[in-house]
């Protein structure tokens, strides 16, 4: 690449969902994210307009993180299995197994589904599961 050259900017991860409000909860608790100005879910009662086209996380210092938009129907991926493959997963880490154990516990209170564990695996022990839409993602020790 040359100096003059010049490349896009990553944004943001944009996911699918039919229900983007519960998505973008399960991430936004998991990851201790924040909404985009606008975004947050509306009081008790009150109709949740942004909730059913298109959401926004940020880093809490602002940087946009993933965004969600609704769709009608979103098949479910069977990895590990053939039929519908992930296409794509988020990688998260953490820093030991120790911390690898006590997230399983808060994917699953959060309503995540393991979908595959690696436990034993020397070099990067690891536990894949799906969100609440059946995402794909990865917890490794890094």
């Amino acid at each position: 690449m040359t100096e003059r050259e010049s490349v896009p900017k990553l944004c943001q991860v944009v996911l699918d969902g039919t229900d983007i409000r519960t998505l973008a909860e399960f991430y936004r608790s998991l990851l201790g994210l924040v909404y985009r100005p606008g975004d947050e879910p509306p009081e008790a009662g009150r109709d949740d307009e942004r909730g059913r086209d298109w959401l926004v996380l940020r880093s809490p210092d602002g940087a946009r993180q993933l965004a969600f938009q609704q769709v009608t129907h979103l098949p479910e991926t069977t990895w590990p299995e053939d039929g519908v493959p992930k296409q794509m997963h988020l990688d998260l880490t953490v820093d030991s197994v120790e911390e690898l154990q006590r997230q399983h516990g808060r994917v699953l209170r959060l309503g995540g589904r393991l979908r595959l564990e690696r436990l034993d695996d020397p070099d990067e022990p690891l536990r894949v599961y799906a969100d609440p839409a059946g995402h794909p993602f990865c917890i490794f020790v890094a």
